[in-house]
């Protein structure tokens, strides 16, 4: 699994909960959940854009 076995995942799990709260944690995973899916579409935008841009200039070489 690499570096990070599941003891080890445990223990991290266990000092957020420490850190932040029951309360927090929650709230904290959702944004971070939501952070990664807009990560995720503006790359996907930047990607479109990209061949979108390449198409026309490959079409006005010819």
């Amino acid at each position: 699994m690499g570096p990070f076995g599941i003891p080890e995942l445990i223990v991290v799990l266990v000092i957020i909960l420490l850190l932040f709260g029951a309360k927090k944690v929650p709230e904290l995973f959702r944004a971070m959940g939501q952070g990664v899916s807009e990560f995720k579409a503006g790359v996907k935008k930047g990607e479109d854009s990209e061949t979108e841009s390449a198409e026309p200039k490959e079409s006005s070489e010819r």
